[in-house]
């Protein structure tokens, strides 16, 4: 189940709602919401049902056994990271690692064909997270099993983000009471969170699939560059739009998640880049792996190198991923080297205002060849793209013409999508609050927020239905 689908707008959500506000009793309210989280898990594949109560009941007993054990508790750690890694392991990694392993032997061994739990990599390192939080003495042990099942399978962020830490949400589980503030905020970011979806990124999806199905052959450098971009736009607004409707939904139960996004395209660097996209992921693993191995005080660049390459296998059992996790970490590793070597010499505005704009040329440049790799099947096919983009191994008769992929729709999505990039819709909020009475401007919003929300159900239900790319991780 997606929270795109008509299932899920019009029958799940409504009924969760319900049931979570009539229901008075904060332990049956988390009863209610622990139940409906495992038949949205469970929705679509409920013979994987038992992986996730596994994942609930290993992290459950060992962080348990740690306060039973004080002695033992650097064992027990040990041991539920590694129970957590393995299922991970089996379920995403190991037909990847046979799949080396024959490539580099020439040997045959069959594959598994394991089909992946959806989200898996997510409550995998939220039930990590607790375990590993509670070893540090940053929370308490939760002796309650319902209690931690509903932190880990929690329906709004289960399967794609962000990633919730128990810490942030430990009271929220036991005290909330969500008001109409709560309830009206999150229904306005769950629509802005559709509308990202079903109207950007899902515009940006044909474009980007009509391209690469087309096959390389087919392409111009003009079409490259079209579909290089338009799957920037796309990842973006997939993911953001998931993670603003996972927040959004949060709300309306009485749950405060973190923010997972920050307006990444404005960064002027690698470096800054990662600090505003998945931020839960980012600073999941500032502080479960890059401070572990020694942060800034020793090997910074091996770690910085060791946390991106792990970063992109996280996000797929590929080496393209990888590849595309180690050409972030360079860029940073670069990035970090030339920190403090520029010229301290104060520079005019006009200079400022240039280099400026060439950094952000130049982090565009890096995150949108970045996207072309994390698109590809294949590190191979990867590199015939980008020769494409830049002119190498054109055909010589293209199937197409850049105009077969662009209409009007398509051009003025792009341009809302660019407008939103720069910041231009929140100016607009901040002008329409200043100089409008408070009245008028509730209404231009109501107005707004419904707007939205029937073009995107509009979508919807016209059948341009994408899976959100993140599903896959």
């Amino acid at each position: 189940m997606v929270f795109s689908s008509t299932v899920f707008l019009f029958c799940f959500l409504p009924l969760t709602l319900i049931g979570c506000y009539i229901i008075r009793s904060q332990t049956y309210r988390n009863a209610w919401l622990l139940i409906m989280s495992l038949v949205f898990f469970g929705w679509s594949q409920p013979r994987y049902l038992w992986i996730i109560v596994a994942s609930i009941i290993i992290n459950y007993l060992s962080a348990l056994f740690m306060s039973l054990f004080e002695h033992k508790k650097k064992e027990v750690l040990f041991l539920a990271v590694v129970c957590n890694l393995l299922l991970l392991f089996y379920y995403k990694y190991l037909d990847f690692s046979i799949q080396t392993l024959n490539d580099a032997f020439g040997i045959s061994i069959p594959l598994r064909g394991i089909i992946l739990p959806i989200g898996i990599s997510f409550f995998t390192f939220q039930g990590m997270s607790y375990v590993i939080d509670v070893f540090k003495g940053d929370v308490r042990v939760q002796k309650n099993p319902l209690k931690v099942a509903l932190y880990i399978v929690l329906f709004p962020q289960l399967v794609a983000g962000p990633i919730v830490r128990y810490i942030d949400i430990e009271n929220e589980i036991d005290n909330r009471n969500p008001g109409m503030a709560d309830f009206s905020a999150g229904i306005t970011r769950f629509v802005i969170g559709l509308s990202k979806k079903a109207i950007i990124a899902n515009t940006m999806a044909e474009v980007v699939d009509t391209i690469w199905d087309a096959g390389i052959s087919n392409n111009t450098v003009a079409i490259a560059w079209l579909g290089s971009i338009a799957y920037s736009l796309q990842i973006f607004y997939d993911f953001s739009g998931y993670s603003d409707m996972a927040i959004g939904i949060g709300r309306m139960l009485g749950f405060h998640f973190c923010e997972n996004f920050d307006r990444p395209y404005i960064s002027r660097n690698i470096t800054e880049f990662w600090r505003r996209w998945h931020i839960s992921l980012s600073s999941w693993f500032r502080d479960y792996v890059y401070i572990p191995l020694g942060g800034n005080r020793k090997h910074l660049y091996r770690n910085l190198i060791i946390v991106f390459m792990l970063t992109g296998l996280w996000h797929g059992a590929s080496w393209h991923f990888v590849i595309w996790g180690a050409w972030n970490g360079f860029f940073i590793v670069v990035e970090r080297l030339l920190r403090g070597r520029g010229k301290s010499a104060s520079v005019d505005e006009k200079n400022a205002i240039g280099k400026n704009i060439l950094r952000h040329i130049y982090a565009l440049f890096v995150i949108n060849t970045g996207w072309v790799l994390f698109r590809a099947d294949n590190f191979a096919l990867a590199m015939k793209y980008l020769g494409t983009m830049f002119g190498i191994g054109l055909s010589g008769m293209p199937g197409f013409k850049i105009s077969w992929y662009v209409n009007n729709w398509v051009l003025v999505v792009m341009a809302i999508a660019i407008f939103d990039i720069v910041g231009g819709f929140t100016r607009l909020k901040q002008f329409c609050d200043a100089r409008m009475s408070g009245t008028a401007y509730s209404v231009v919003k109501l107005a707004a927020v419904y707007g939205m929300f029937l073009l995107a159900i509009m979508r919807v239900m016209s059948g341009t239905y994408n899976p959100f790319i993140y599903f896959q991780f």
